[in-house]
């Protein structure tokens, strides 16, 4: 899951001819290590997704409420903290909407739109249809891939800039379905702006997505009416003083911190060292991060399997309730020189000085 950012390629810093890297062959035996050891895990558990999903859900909605109305301001900002993890955990099942079979878990993108997408602002359309090309093979780390930009090879701001822009999503998301989906409905060259740029949680601003068809279509125009008559009445409430401003400020202020958390994550997901090329699969995997245990926190900012991000880069259709146990395997089963060990690292810190190092350099 990520959110969109507007930071163009072009504040790359651009490499030397003699720095190009070589390019990485695919390991043979880490990939069939991968495929065998795991054959027996791929199944999604529907008592898994549904109980996680509805756990993190009250838990969250149940911190807001908290925040809103105690009279502690220290209590409301644990609260509002409380809230914006477990709401955090919530929303990151879109991920797995998008990779898994949706007969395997009956009712869950319905209900995970019901419950969060349509609440939050981020229905499950704004992720199915553009994060299966961030697994294209010849699309990762290119100029196609939606969620992929050459951060550590780009100028020292565009760091900040990246984490800081998220904090503003919650309020572009309310003009997006308030304002944006409505007008777009009677003004064609709006709504192909409208579904080109503004309909995908991407953080390369250069990519453009297509209009949706069949069955696509029929669920997008639905879940895109309900969250804009949410959105629309979420507005009018608070300006008409049924929902007090407070309460609707509150509201913006985990949102954002959702959303900030969501930035910081993606941040650390890959190394972003590609410069463009099509990569191999080890590649891929060598520019993505496992932060897997003994580490804790990880299972806060990384959640719902996210943690073990280079591992779902070999395998996007495991479920993430199995990430852990195939990560266990193939660790044990692999030698100390396979590339498998290389993805893994300690934590947050020592991934964000990585990046941030690599563009300090760089004016």
């Amino acid at each position: 899951m990520d959110t969109a950012v507007t930071i163009d390629r072009r504040a790359a810093a651009t490499p030397p001819a003699a720095s190009a890297r070589p390019r990485i062959a695919d390991d043979k035996a880490m990939l069939k290590a991968a495929a065998d050891l795991t054959r027996d895990l791929n199944t999604p558990n529907p008592a898994i997704y549904w109980g996680d999903m509805l756990a993190s859900a009250l838990v969250g909605y149940g911190a807001l409420v908290a925040a809103i109305l105690v009279p502690s301001p220290a209590l409301a900002i644990v609260a509002g903290l409380i809230a914006a993890l477990a709401l955090y955990r919530a929303e990151s099942f879109i991920h797995e909407l998008t990779h898994i079979k949706h007969s395997a878990v009956p009712g869950f993108r319905l209900g995970w739109n019901l419950i969060v997408g349509i609440p939050l602002l981020t229905p499950s359309f704004m992720y199915e249809g553009v994060h299966n090309l961030h697994h294209a093979r010849t699309r990762y780390g290119t100029v196609e891939d939606p969620e992929y930009l050459p951060l550590a090879l780009m100028k020292w701001w565009t760091l900040p800039v990246f984490i800081l822009v998220a904090a503003l999503a919650p309020v572009a998301l309310l003009v997006r379905y308030a304002v944006l989906s409505p007008l777009s409905a009677v003004i064609p060259a709006l709504r192909r702006t409208v579904v080109a740029r503004f309909s995908g949680l991407q953080i390369n601003p250069s990519f453009r997505r297509r209009p949706p068809e069949g069955e696509a279509r029929t669920l997008w125009h639905r879940l895109e009416m309900g969250a804009s008559v949410y959105a629309i009445a979420l507005i009018a409430l608070t300006a008409t003083g049924v929902i007090p401003l407070k309460a609707f400020l509150i509201f913006l202020a985990v949102a954002s911190a959702l959303a900030v958390t969501n930035q910081v994550r993606t941040l650390v997901a890959h190394l972003w060292e590609n410069e463009g090329d099509a990569m191999t699969v080890t590649a891929q995997y060598l520019d993505s991060v496992n932060v897997p245990p003994p580490a804790f926190l990880p299972m806060l900012w990384a959640p719902v399997g996210l943690r073990y991000h280079a591992l779902h880069h070999l395998l996007p259709g495991l479920p993430y309730h199995a990430l852990g146990t195939a990560h266990r395997r193939i660790t044990a089963a692999l030698e100390a020189e396979s590339p498998y060990h290389k993805g893994n690292y300690t934590g947050l810190p020592f991934l964000v000085g990585k990046i941030a190092r690599s563009t300090m350099g760089r004016r």
